[in-house]
C-alpha cells in the first residue's frame, strides 16, 4: 500500500490499487535512506476473499491494520483499516503457516514513492509502485534501475499471499 493512500479516510470506503511490482536482482543502497518500516502479516484462511492482518512498526510507532484485497494483476479493489490489539492478535492466530517478514523502505520520486520491500525468510527483494492510473508509464529512478530484473506484475508467485505459504 502507498503511504500516500489514507487508508482511514472514508470508513469502509472501497479503493482501487493500481500498482505494478518488479522483482530486484539485490537491495539498491540508496533505498535504505527511505522510511523503514518492518513488516510481520499474515493471511486469514479463505478461498475467494483475500483477508491479511499486518503489523507495521517504525520509528512513528505500531500500526495494526486489516486489509481485504479483490482481483489480480495491476489493478485491484482494497478495503483496509486500522484495527486494536485484540481484533489483531484473535486474527493473527488464524494465520499460522501463512505468514511473511519484510522490512520495506519508502522512498518518494516527485509525487510517486518506490515501496521496496526486503524479506526477513529468504533472498528477495520486490520493489512496488502504486499509479495514479494502468496507463501511467513508470520510469525507474537512477538509483533502481540497475537492480530491476523484470516485472512480476502477473506473476503469481511474487504476491504476498503466495509467498506466505
Amino acid at each position: 500500500m502507498s503511504e500516500s493512500k489514507s487508508a482511514d479516510a472514508v470508513p469502509g470506503s472501497l479503493h482501487r490499487e493500481i500498482e505494478r511490482k518488479y522483482l530486484l536482482t539485490a537491495m539498491p543502497p540508496h533505498a535504505r535512506t527511505g522510511r523503514a518500516i518492518r513488516m510481520v502479516q499474515g493471511y486469514v484462511p479463505g478461498t475467494e476473499i483475500h483477508e491479511r492482518v499486518r503489523r507495521e512498526t517504525s520509528d512513528e510507532g505500531v500500526v495494526l491494520r486489516r486489509t481485504i484485497k479483490l482481483g489480480r494483476g495491476v489493478e485491484r479493489i482494497e478495503v483496509e483499516e486500522s484495527i486494536e490489539e485484540g481484533l489483531f492478535e484473535g486474527l493473527f492466530a488464524l494465520t499460522v503457516g501463512r505468514r511473511v517478514e519484510k522490512t520495506r523502505y519508502v522512498v518518494r520520486e516527485g509525487q510517486l514513492a518506490w515501496e521496496i520491500d526486503e524479506f526477513s525468510d529468504r533472498t528477495l527483494v520486490l520493489a512496488e509502485i502504486e499509479l495514479p492510473d494502468a496507463s501511467t508509464v513508470v520510469t525507474f529512478p537512477d538509483w533502481l534501475a540497475p537492480f530491476v530484473d523484470r516485472e512480476v506484475t502477473d506473476e503469481r508467485g511474487y504476491t504476498n499471499l503466495e509467498l506466505a505459504r
